[in-house]
């Protein structure tokens, strides 16, 4: 649809505007997952005008990456009664520095990137590490630790806010949309 060949081709996409101009993307395409879980939510994109150009859409598609993970840090905060000022992120969406600072400036908190970026492999080796006595925890856990970035907020509240509730609304629809 919008032309490009994986991940880094859409980030660079992103990358060459400043902002959605309004352009919201859901990807319910299965369903919402956490904090919704409903299954029968459908993708939607809106805020389309005659100035879209695909460079917005996947600006939006950044963008919902980052709200989703939003949408769970303030569910947590809520279960936990307290907020989340940090959030460490690793994995493939994680090598995305225009993302991790966007999830940053939604967020509202610092994100750190550690410097091993496949940390769920990483923990399969600790857990047997330990097991097997190769290694203690207080070795082990600490390169893990270790931020290798860290992308502070760099957006006004205001506009984060605005963000924020345009992506709810779009939430809203998404999930009043009918399945045949």
């Amino acid at each position: 649809m919008l032309g490009v060949d994986g991940p880094a081709e859409l980030s660079s996409l992103a990358q060459t505007v400043d902002d959605t101009d309004g352009v919201v993307f859901v990807p319910a395409l299965a369903g919402l997952g956490a904090p919704y879980w409903d299954a029968n939510a459908r993708g939607t994109i809106s805020g389309l005008s005659l100035s879209t150009r695909p460079a917005l859409i996947a600006r939006a598609t950044l963008e919902a990456i980052a709200m989703q993970v939003c949408d769970v840090a303030e569910a947590m905060a809520a279960d936990l009664e307290g907020e989340i000022n940090g959030l460490r992120a690793d994995g493939g969406a994680a090598a995305n520095p225009s993302l991790m600072q966007l999830q940053a400036d939604l967020l509202g908190a610092e994100v750190s990137v550690p410097s091993l970026n496949a940390l769920s492999g990483y923990g399969a080796g600790l857990l047997a590490g330990l097991a097997t006595g190769i290694f203690n925890e207080e070795d082990a856990c600490g390169f893990a630790r270790e931020a290798a970035l860290t992308f502070a907020p760099q957006e006004a509240g205001g506009g984060r806010l605005e963000r924020r509730e345009r992506w709810r609304d779009a939430i809203v629809q998404a999930r009043h949309q009918t399945r045949p």
